[in-house]
């Protein structure tokens, strides 16, 4: 039942080039070797800092765009936004209807801007797709099989439990942004869920900073409501900076015949990472998934096959549509609006 889990995505027979707005550090970091490694083409790159994009270009062997509009001129080709979650609608407005692209989360800095986008590749009629890619790393993807196939049965729990220290002094551009933790972090897990286990019917949360940090929130403590038969909970600490020891970056899965644990080994020492952990146990034992590849690069690379096959026709549905990122983005509101309400005063002993 568990033997021949799906690690990765098919690749494309007949992929389209990819032209890639920014070059960020995702870019190089992720992007490049997950298309270098899946054998996708880059066919140029775009940034307003055009010699920062000439110098990856050149180390890359393809080329760098004057201008946003030349990039956006390109013809059969796939567009990958690896940009800012504001940049989105004004380059989606400048692609060629109909084009595939693929735009980097969050689908807009908040749902006010998710609907813009949505609006945009609706009037466009884009093949647009959001890159949550953690529904496509190896471990998610086996986990999805095993759920798909009945191994676990009917899940009746789902736990995040993160507590480890990242360093976010990596990225300086967050320290002045009012919403940090679930639109860039948690908003993974989030979508995931909603992939794994559907809508909730609505969320329960609160996100805080920390004393030590210039970040807006670095915690978040959050239970989706899926009614009376599932729990599903998330314990989300950046800042628990005291040793590996007790440190953690787990996901425990558990059903009405068998569970599932998991280890995202990218976030622990970040950003060498440990090796990523899956394992299942459906009576008796806990079986050790063989895994090959991890979150970065890994699932970079099935998503854009997804999205590549979806653009030649070798499938017929596009995992992770705007249409579908905008319910996460609509999950991610919630959130932030059940932190910002009280919560419910409790009873003080009578004098």
């Amino acid at each position: 039942m568990i033997d021949d889990l799906q690690l990765h995505w098919p690749k494309a027979t007949a992929p389209k080039p990819i032209v890639i707005f920014g070059a960020g550090s995702i870019v190089t970091d992720a992007h490049l070797p997950a298309y270098a490694k899946a054998g996708y083409t880059v066919q140029g790159i775009f940034d307003p800092d055009h010699d920062k994009a000439k110098e990856l270009a050149d180390a890359h062997g393809f080329q760098a765009y004057a201008t946003r509009e030349e990039a956006a001129a390109a013809s059969d080709v796939v567009f990958d936004l690896a940009t800012p979650p504001g940049a989105h609608a004004g380059i989606l407005e400048c692609l060629p209807k109909g084009a595939p692209v693929l735009m980097q989360k969050p689908m807009g800095s908040d749902l006010a801007e998710a609907t813009e986008i949505l609006q945009i590749c609706r009037t466009r009629s884009l093949k647009a797709a959001v890159n949550f890619q953690l529904r496509f790393a190896p471990t998610m993807l086996a986990l999805q099989d095993a759920v798909t196939r009945g191994a676990l049965g009917e899940i009746v729990d789902f736990d995040a439990w993160l507590a480890l220290e990242t360093p976010w002094g990596l990225w300086k551009f967050l320290e002045p942004l009012p919403r940090v933790e679930i639109s860039l972090h948690s908003i993974h897990y989030l979508d995931l869920i909603r992939g794994l286990l559907g809508e909730p019917e609505g969320v329960h949360a609160k996100t805080m900073g920390h004393p030590s940090s210039k970040i807006a929130q670095t915690r978040t403590a959050a239970i989706l409501d899926y009614g009376d038969q599932l729990r599903c909970a998330l314990s989300i600490n950046h800042n628990h900076g005291f040793g590996r020891k007790y440190q953690a970056c787990e996901f425990r899965i558990c059903g009405t015949k068998g569970a599932a644990f998991l280890q995202l080994g990218v976030n622990l020492d970040y950003p060498r990472g440990e090796p990523d952990i899956l394992e299942i146990n459906i009576g008796g034992d806990w079986q050790a998934i063989p895994l090959s590849g991890a979150w970065f690069p890994d699932a970079f690379a099935s998503r854009m096959s997804q999205l590549q096959r979806y653009a030649t026709g070798e499938e017929d549905t596009l995992i992770s549509s705007v249409e579908d990122g905008w319910a996460t983005m609509a999950l991610v509101e919630a959130a932030y609006e059940s932190s910002a309400k009280p919560a419910h005063p409790i009873a003080r002993i009578p004098t």
